[in-house]
């Protein structure tokens, strides 16, 4: 078991104190020392290929590895004490609420291959919320491509005008919807403002940067990545001047066609520039115009994550 709280890669320097987590044998492999002890390195490796060298308080020492240590302060932090009957990630999929596909299936973006992206809401009782051990913010299945957010933190990243947030709210594509999450979505455009414009034009910017610092320095693009930037700032002028997050993108006017081509590395990076930089303007022109209020609807929100809590008491 590894020490989460601080980077695996570290190097511990001597003097630091530490905790056993396994039991340490000894050369004739009896054991020396039992997990739960502590110690102080007094010996480093130059990597964490080797072991440390750990003195305890009878003054006997031991060779430990990496990730059979922790750092004294940080122990507490490990949860090796939470009882087994505190769900994990898989036993809270019970509490979903909301569940719906986004990513490029949703946006009519997919080819050969695509992964289908779930993600949605989860609402635990009121007995696991209150509880010492909390929730996770969020809980993810990597293998199934799922990943559901806590309905507090939902709210707070949808308040903030987070693109994949809000996309939940609107995608075509919604696999199970309860009552409570019936009602979100019929008061989603509660949470659409002004600040869309700061959020997606922010994002963009930043990581066009990076990718023209990839190109100076000899990287690869990834051009599925430049394709959805580009499509962020479509859908971020969409949502200023339609009201609602466009997530299927259209057929007619030609735009899936051109972000396929991207995606595809037919457009050379000129071009994506150029035509990135034109959306900029219309971006801007669009928030001049918007009939969006400045700030999202805080109370209405506050309201319902309320009634949601009572609810689950």
């Amino acid at each position: 078991m590894t020490d989460s709280s601080i980077n695996p890669q570290l190097i511990l320097p001597v003097g630091t104190q530490v905790v056993t987590l396994v039991d340490v044998r000894g050369l004739h492999g009896g054991v020396d020392r039992r997990s739960g002890e502590v110690g102080k390195i007094v010996k480093s490796p130059l990597d964490n290929n080797h072991s440390y060298v750990v003195q305890f308080p009878d003054g006997g020492q031991a060779t430990v590895r990496r990730q059979d240590i922790a750092i004294r302060k940080h122990f507490q932090n490990l949860n090796l004490d939470r009882p087994g009957a505190v769900p994990g990630d898989r036993d809270l999929y019970k509490y979903v609420i909301y569940r719906c596909v986004v990513g490029s299936r949703a946006y009519g973006l997919e080819v050969e291959g695509s992964d289908t992206d779930r993600r949605g809401i989860f609402l635990p009782s009121a007995a696991l919320h209150w509880s010492l051990y909390g929730m996770p913010e969020q809980i993810e299945d990597a293998a199934t491509q799922e990943c559901y957010w806590e309905l507090q933190k939902f709210l707070l990243l949808a308040l903030k005008a987070n693109p994949n947030v809000l996309e939940c709210l609107y995608t075509p594509l919604v696999e199970l919807a309860s009552p409570v999450a019936e009602e979100l979505l019929a008061n989603r455009e509660r949470f659409l403002s002004k600040l869309v414009y700061q959020t997606y034009n922010g994002y963009v910017l930043s990581q066009f940067r990076k990718l023209e610092q990839d190109l100076r320095t000899g990287g690869e693009l990834k051009w599925k990545h430049v394709m959805h930037l580009t499509r962020l700032l479509l859908s971020g002028i969409g949502i200023l001047r339609d009201r609602r997050v466009p997530v299927l993108t259209e057929e007619s006017d030609g735009t899936r066609g051109r972000l396929l081509a991207i995606r595809g590395g037919e457009v050379s990076w000129e071009d994506v520039d150029a035509w990135r930089l034109e959306l900029h303007k219309q971006f801007d022109a669009a928030h001049e115009a918007s009939k969006l209020p400045d700030r999202p609807d805080y109370e209405w929100v506050n309201d319902f994550l309320i009634r949601c809590r009572a609810a689950m008491v």
